[in-house]
């Protein structure tokens, strides 16, 4: 795993104590203050690792999360770190294990992860996912049948749009397929630009963007059910006060200048089409995963 980032400093408690050096304290009012400043070192001074579904380049995914991440920081004195691992399946393997304090993913949804924990806090203000097969303008396949005995590309055996839920439909209609899996969405979609694949299994949000940052045309012959797209989440170690924070800073950028116009500028590194941050949410936000699990007919997914 990578830390894309820089080092930052942390907050210090002296400039806190100096705002009461020319007072006089009773022996409770000392106790109070003790109190504050442990909880402020427990609060603020530490760092959390925060992990990211590896879906795009590691380039990429730094430029858009590493100034909302410093944003935090700013914000509240929380400093979380970037963490991405080589591929989609070893971030999922990170996340299973739950070696992130803080995650954007949906994998913990898939039974064999929920044990991690982790539990929804924010949902992107932009419009649902929808897991898509496409494949080039030219191509003579025309509908999933077509597909039967051919190569098609996956990002990942655990990708939620990218795999479980195309697949899902590929089964119910009888289609057997040789599945090439790309690494992560983007590694995907190369396989279909270069044709590698017959078709692509992909998140259409992400291939929209892919496709108009390439220059790169193609065809869309399945679509899905729209999901609520990838949530940040925490895992049940990280302290309330520092869940509440983070949270309350990412929910409030779009409404506070300076995080509009970073959430503005990072959406331009990856083709991010407004709506733009995230909004306060929860598990039940994200219902229709756990209801798409449990009558999936993908066996590795039971």
């Amino acid at each position: 795993m990578n830390t894309l980032r820089s080092k930052m400093s942390y907050p210090s408690t002296a400039r806190s104590c100096s705002l009461l050096s020319h007072r006089t304290w009773g022996v409770r009012g000392v106790l109070a203050l003790g109190l504050a400043l442990l909880s402020s070192t427990a609060t603020h001074a530490q760092t959390y690792s925060f992990g990211v579904l590896s879906q795009r380049s590691a380039v990429l995914t730094a430029n858009y999360w590493n100034p909302i991440l410093d944003y935090v920081k700013r914000k509240t004195g929380i400093d979380l770190q970037l963490k991405l691992a080589r591929s989609a399946t070893e971030s999922i393997e990170s996340i299973s294990r739950g070696d992130y304090d803080f995650v954007y993913s949906n994998n913990f949804f898939l039974p064999r992860y929920a044990n991690a924990g982790y539990q929804v806090i924010l949902k992107p203000r932009e419009e649902a996912i929808k897991g898509q097969i496409v494949t080039l303008p030219n191509s003579p396949i025309k509908s999933l049948k077509d597909l039967d005995g051919r190569d098609v590309g996956f990002p990942s055996p655990v990708a939620f749009v990218g795999y479980a839920v195309p697949m899902d439909a590929l089964l119910r209609q009888g289609v057997k397929v040789i599945p090439d899996f790309g690494g992560n969405q983007e590694g995907t979609m190369a396989q279909l630009k270069t044709g590698r694949v017959a078709a692509a299994a992909v998140n259409g949000s992400l291939m929209k963007a892919f496709a108009a940052r390439e220059g790169f045309q193609y065809r869309v012959i399945w679509e899905s059910a729209a999901y609520n797209n990838l949530p940040i989440a925490v895992h049940p170690r990280v302290p309330k006060p520092v869940v509440s924070a983070v949270k309350n800073a990412i929910d409030g950028m779009e409404s506070e200048a300076e995080g509009r116009a970073i959430l503005e500028e990072t959406a331009k590194t990856i083709g991010q089409a407004p709506p733009y941050g995230f909004n306060a949410s929860s598990q039940s936000d994200y219902r229709n995963y756990i209801e798409f699990y449990k009558n999936t007919v993908v066996p590795e997914l039971k």
